[in-house]
């Protein structure tokens, strides 16, 4: 197992890191198309590799996580990428929305100087439970030096806020979230990483 940034992976991986976002993320991504095939194109353009972190395994990219300043968008779409694969109807709905989800992400509190968050975190479909997103952002977290880390998990994603709890975050903040039944998501919860003498995590 081998984790690196992607903008240092010798080959071009945003194809896989798509299939990998697509599938981790389908339960909300499907509202645009069904046809996952679609979707890997449509995403396969938008990763900022300079923030994303990846577990390669055999020659292969199967997890992914972006840790990043608030300033520095962790993906970039672009319009002319959803028209071409969506159409010109579902691809202008998807980009306006998903712009505003992914790439000018407001976060419902202050993020400071020495604050970083933690995105799209998602592992392949053959590795999940096998420990990789455990050690990918232990990873981040020791190659990184930001005081505090804060990421948003839905509720109803036991396992990943288990792992996130394990690794030392806490949540500060739950969010209750409008057409709840229609989601299946009735909060998103924040979680914070607070370093203490390197090594340590507390949030008070």
């Amino acid at each position: 197992m081998n984790i690196i940034r992607a903008c240092e992976v010798d080959r071009d991986i945003k194809d896989e890191m798509s299939m990998i976002f697509v599938d981790g993320f389908y339960e909300w991504l499907n509202y645009f198309s069904k046809h996952k095939g679609k979707l890997y194109k449509t995403f396969a353009h938008m990763f900022n590799t300079e923030v994303f972190y990846t577990v390669e395994v055999d020659d292969s990219i199967v997890a992914i996580a972006a840790c990043t300043k608030n300033n520095i968008p962790s993906v970039k779409l672009k319009y002319s990428e959803f028209r071409k694969h969506l159409g010109l109807f579902m691809g202008s709905i998807a980009y306006v929305i998903l712009k505003k989800e992914f790439e000018k992400k407001k976060y419902p509190f202050q993020m400071h100087g020495k604050m970083a968050a933690i995105e799209f975190v998602a592992t392949s479909v053959n590795y999940r439970g096998t420990g990789v997103a455990t050690e990918l952002l232990k990873s981040i977290l020791d190659a990184t030096s930001y005081d505090e880390y804060a990421l948003e998990v839905a509720d109803t994603n036991t396992k990943a806020i288990k792992l996130y709890e394990k690794l030392g975050f806490k949540e500060f903040l739950r969010i209750p979230q409008k057409h709840s039944e229609k989601s299946g998501v009735n909060n998103l919860v924040y979680m914070k990483y607070v370093r203490k003498k390197g090594i340590e995590s507390e949030y008070n």
